[in-house]
């Protein structure tokens, strides 16, 4: 006989809402403003908690970051996923599983690289960093897979490339002269150097 779920303490409940008033409130802020001109005293006050209690969510103003943008990058890999099952061509499933992905990144330019910067220069103790760190390599085993079909390449191939169609994506994101193209832009220079690794 399975055991019943325990129910959730108050404490546990109370935790739970705070995180979600954090996460709103820096949403809205980033979003708004940037990261970069956003303090934490800022999303505090917003939140409607102290300073002191933001610390225990998340100990820096990039961790509030990841945390924030963790959410959107996992629902952008769902929709890559998905959007690459029915697509027979394996440059075509790549690039669909990177579209939004990039797409996500762009929304707030300024807060889609300093998420990349934090996702390097992160502290990968920290939760909201080890779960961005979990989101790249599910990337990677997404494009895997789909280099995988058919037998086209080997399990450790497939996993090889898809690390370098990563390393093509978050350069081509970062990089400081592309910090005005657009989505379609980026897309189509990822797609051009992908292109060219992947086996005829």
């Amino acid at each position: 006989m399975a055991s019943a779920t325990a129910p959730v303490g108050r404490r546990e409940r109370n935790k739970q809402v705070k995180l979600e008033r954090i996460t709103a409130a820096a949403r809205e802020l980033f979003a708004e403003h940037g990261v970069d001109d956003v303090t934490t005293q800022q999303i505090a006050e917003k939140a409607d908690i102290g300073a002191g209690t933001l610390f225990l969510y998340a100990k820096t103003k990039g961790e509030l970051l990841l945390l924030v943008q963790n959410s959107a990058y996992a629902d952008a890999l769902e929709e890559g996923r998905a959007a690459a099952e029915g697509l027979p061509d394996a440059l075509d499933a790549v690039m669909a599983i990177v579209r939004p992905v990039v797409h996500c990144n762009r929304i707030q330019i300024d807060n889609g690289r300093t998420y990349l910067r934090e996702l390097v220069f992160g502290d990968p103790e920290e939760p909201h960093h080890r779960e961005a760190l979990t989101l790249t390599l599910q990337t990677e085993a997404a494009v895997a897979a789909v280099l995988r079909r058919g037998d086209r390449l080997g399990e450790r191939d497939a996993a090889t490339l898809a690390r370098v169609v990563s390393a093509v994506m978050f350069v081509t994101m970062a990089a400081t002269a592309n910090i005005s193209s657009t989505v379609d832009e980026l897309v189509q220079e990822i797609r051009d150097q992908v292109g060219v690794l992947l086996p005829s």
